[in-house]
């Protein structure tokens, strides 16, 4: 009764069809994915909830809901079944129409950011920041034990398959590109090609070229084999997102401050930049047609985009959220804190994230705030948040002096941006 009464307030929040937009989400939307027939999506959310869409009617057909963290990856299977992968490290299969998983895949100890479906659709990858990739079977009944793939030092951020299936890509925070060889034995070593700025996302082309997304605002390509062939100036901001048309025509690649590049594959260029409410775009997925593009991100809607005008399809500044840092404009510690947005809330009562609001954040011990679920290693912790202690967390980085921690690895290597960071949060969390 709870689910329907649910499903039914959903309904009503989504926007007509004429404007093409889905609204439902509590939180920013991790992940999208759309079907091969281009008539259903599913999204996950920082809210912890994944919705299945009607992309006919722009409307919510069902929320799922079992997570116990943000959900920040999605893939239909080619027998119908959704899967869904979280931040609670665990992997959740779907059958149609059912209200619970029905079945669960378990062995990551750390978030789940990407997942993959192998071209015979008899496999799963799954990315993880444990430093992993698993690659579990999907044929039959009850999966067996994933292969694991272990050599990155970092979180890994994205998995894709080749086309022929011989072989899996990988992307970490290390900067490093794997090319790992399948179905030759598990004692084969990858291909590993550094590049010059730590990967958020990975992507393949129908015909075989490989694209990952960099935090240095650069998009590279690479052959099959890892050679590189071009880099591809996306932005000025961490690009987190990659899509690449079921043409092989286009590259969509989003990024932290809101703008999505649009990149000709021929020309190595962006032809379009399709500009939103300026809030971290998380997600991006095409359409079958090839001209139309869903994004998703930190203002809880999903978009629809013709990307051979570079227009919206609809009003984009309808409906969304205020920008929550709005009011702190030229700011330079909320320029620092905009990267936080969707992860950690300024107020108590601006919904769910992915991280605890920091409303009251100083002289708060760690891992205290009730109604948050932090992980047992924190709660051991003695720290208490104070302009030096949350100055210290970006200076050695969260990893290192939070172990435990579910948050992703990240430092801010500039004392300056590291006080202003500080001075903003004393003004903004109070």
């Amino acid at each position: 009764m709870v689910q329907r009464v649910l499903l039914i307030c959903l309904l009503a929040l989504v926007a007509v069809p004429a404007q093409a937009q889905l609204r439902g989400h509590g939180g920013p939307v991790r992940a999208l994915a759309v079907s091969r027939d281009g008539a259903t999506a599913v999204s996950g959310s920082f809210d912890t909830s994944a919705i299945i869409w009607s992309l006919k009617t722009n409307t919510a057909r069902q929320v799922l809901r079992f997570h116990d963290g943000a959900v920040n990856a999605v893939a239909f299977l080619p027998d119908g079944r959704i899967a869904t992968a979280s931040a609670d490290a665990r992997i959740a299969l779907w059958n149609a129409g059912e209200t619970q998983p029905r079945t669960v895949l378990t062995g990551h100890t750390a978030p789940i950011v990407g997942l993959a479906v192998s071209p015979d659709g008899k496999t799963l990858a799954s990315a993880s920041w444990d430093r992993t990739v698993r690659l579990w079977p999907l044929a039959g009944g009850a999966p067996g034990a994933p292969r694991v793939l272990e050599g990155h030092q970092q979180n890994v951020n994205g998995v894709a398959y080749l086309p022929d299936g011989r072989a899996l890509v990988s992307v970490g925070y290390d900067a490093t590109l794997r090319i790992w060889p399948l179905g030759s034995g598990a004692d084969v070593a990858p291909i590993i090609v550094t590049l010059p700025t730590p990967l958020n996302a990975v992507a393949v082309a129908p015909d075989g070229e490989i694209f990952c997304a960099g935090a240095d605002g650069k998009v590279y390509a690479l052959s099959p084999a890892g050679k590189l062939r071009a880099t591809v100036a996306a932005g000025d901001t961490p690009i987190i997102a990659l899509a690449i048309s079921r043409d092989g025509a286009l590259v969509a690649a989003a990024g932290v401050r809101g703008a999505v590049a649009l990149i000709d594959r021929r020309k190595r260029a962006v032809i379009h930049t399709l500009v939103g409410p300026g809030l971290p775009v998380w997600s991006a997925a095409f359409f079958p047609d090839n001209r139309t593009l869903l994004t998703g991100g930190a203002d809880r809607i999903i978009r629809r985009w013709n990307v051979v005008t570079g227009e919206p399809i609809g009003n984009v500044a309808v409906g969304g959220p205020a920008d929550p840092l709005a009011a702190y404009a030229g700011d330079p510690g909320a320029a620092v804190f905009r990267a936080c947005v969707a992860c950690h809330t300024l107020k108590p009562d601006e919904g769910p994230r992915a991280g605890p609001t920091l409303a009251g954040l100083f002289g708060r011990r760690i891992a205290t705030l009730p109604g948050y679920n932090f992980s047992p290693a924190l709660k051991k912790l003695d720290i208490v948040w104070t302009p030096q202690t949350v100055s210290k967390l970006f200076e050695l980085g969260p990893a290192t002096y939070t172990p435990g921690t579910k948050m992703p690895q990240q430092t801010i290597n500039s004392a300056a941006d590291r006080g202003a960071l500080v001075k903003f949060l004393q003004k903004a969390t109070r």
